[in-house]
């Protein structure tokens, strides 16, 4: 783990790593809470996101909701809002009404934010997961606004007395 101008660096060597981060996260996040997810295909957005509903009680299958755009999920601690925008222009995404999302009384996770940053509130959290070789994961992690940065500096001293 290593911390650098806001941003923390997660390395994920295993699912097992992927899927404790997510559970960190799960731990902190509140209504109205929005992570923005970004990595080429393949970097392991969906598979993150999997285990994030699951810690924070989907029971559901999650599914990458490429063709659907945008699945809602039960969870016990809040809603799961599961969004994939790839095949979305921004100006579809903005007919979407996805602040009712963003403000809303879940959990929003968007998959490819970066395609429709403008419609992203300003408070956020930003993971970039990008592959590091033999199976690994870099997650990039930052916070915009309140919580979000406080979030990242905790993960970065629970990592530190973990380490």
């Amino acid at each position: 783990m290593e911390w650098t101008n806001g941003e923390l660096l997660w390395i994920a060597q295993s699912q097992e790593d992927t899927t404790r981060l997510a559970r960190k996260l799960a731990d902190l996040v509140v209504p109205g809470t929005v992570i923005a997810l970004d990595g080429d295909l393949g970097a392991g957005k969906t598979t993150w996101s999997q285990a994030f509903a699951a810690a924070i009680g989907v029971r559901e299958v999650v599914n990458s909701p490429t063709f659907t755009i945008i699945k809602e999920y039960e969870g016990e601690k809040l809603p799961f809002y599961h969004m994939d925008v790839y095949r979305l222009s921004q100006e579809e995404a903005d007919e979407l009404g996805l602040d009712e999302y963003f403000f809303g009384d879940g959990v929003t996770v968007v998959e490819w934010a970066s395609l429709i940053d403008d419609l992203l509130p300003p408070r956020r959290l930003v993971i970039s997961i990008q592959h590091a070789g033999d199976g690994s994961r870099e997650f990039r992690i930052k916070g915009y606004g309140a919580p979000y940065a406080e979030w990242c500096q905790m993960l970065n001293e629970i990592g530190e007395s973990e380490g």
